[in-house]
């Protein structure tokens, strides 16, 4: 696990989250919004001086982006809602800028690694985080190991097609947004307040993400799936329709054997961040 001190970034849409993680707890946290510009060296610049705020002399930074990523080679793709941002190195930039080692990767397996180590995923070997908010998208670990694939799009459970479009969009909050045209947050407020209606719609939601589910246990059979992001917090609204519909997959003992839990990691994203550093440091030493 994560013993090294290091920091972990969680890059989003209208927030930067800055925190220091030393012995593996996480000891203190930055949190402001994105520069108004949201360019990228205005956003550069105010990471720099979160990242000096909570430094401790840490020698790693691990960042985590709502975007297609380059691992490799550090780079980041179109991030979400950050205009801007269609190609940048930001691994280079943030080394130059702080001279710390830096590893980044999309948001999905810095939060498949972050339960792995920190989370409901300790002590497994084969598990599968999946973040369900406004996408629906997974990271992968296999014997321990982080599972990227070739160009850093393994997980993208999402893009699956299903139903003449594709799970994300009935999935994540899109399927609100999509059926009724309205936003998840007041079909939520409806359904707390007992609206028969709206809570039906919760109840298929649920059986729309147990048949991606099932997609995942056909391929991966792992022994963990961790669901997170800020819909997957409306779990009991939509576990009853859910909890039926994975009845019908096909391999019962499998389905008695796996662990599928909701993250309640607080600061996962940042931790997951983190954990980008340590896995990279185990990998290179085992290696070696």
């Amino acid at each position: 696990m994560i013993n090294q001190t290091a920091i972990g970034i969680d890059l989003g849409a209208t927030n930067i989250r800055v925190g220091l993680v030393q012995g593996g707890e996480l000891v203190q946290v930055e949190n402001c919004q994105l520069p108004e510009d949201k360019s990228v060296m205005s956003i550069l610049n105010k990471m720099g001086e979160m990242i000096e705020t909570v430094d401790d002399g840490a020698e790693h930074i691990g960042i985590g982006v709502p975007s297609v990523v380059d691992s490799a080679e550090g780079i980041v793709y179109d991030v979400q809602n950050i205009p801007g941002w269609e190609k940048v190195h930001l691994k280079d930039l943030l080394e130059e800028k702080t001279g710390k080692q830096v590893y980044l990767n999309n948001d999905a397996n810095c939060f498949a690694l972050g339960e792995w180590m920190f989370g409901n995923g300790k002590g497994k070997k084969n598990m599968i985080g999946i973040i369900i908010g406004t996408g629906f998208a997974g990271g992968i670990i296999i014997d321990g190991k982080l599972y990227e694939g070739r160009n850093c799009g393994a997980g993208e459970f999402g893009m699956i097609p299903y139903k003449q479009s594709i799970l994300e969009h009935y999935c994540s909050g899109q399927f609100f947004t999509r059926l009724v045209g309205v936003r998840g947050e007041e079909i939520y407020e409806k359904a707390m307040n007992n609206d028969s209606p709206s809570k039906k719609l919760f109840q298929e939601f649920g059986k729309h993400v147990a048949e991606a589910i099932k997609i995942v246990l056909y391929t991966y059979d792992p022994e963990s799936i961790i669901l997170g992001g800020s819909v997957s917090q409306t779990f009991p609204l939509f576990q009853k329709g859910f909890e039926q519909e994975l009845k019908s997959f096909g391999f019962t003992n499998s389905l008695k054997n796996v662990e599928i839990t909701i993250s309640k990691t607080k600061h996962i994203a940042i931790l997951g961040a983190a954990a980008l550093c340590a896995n990279h440091i185990n990998v290179n030493h085992t290696e070696k």
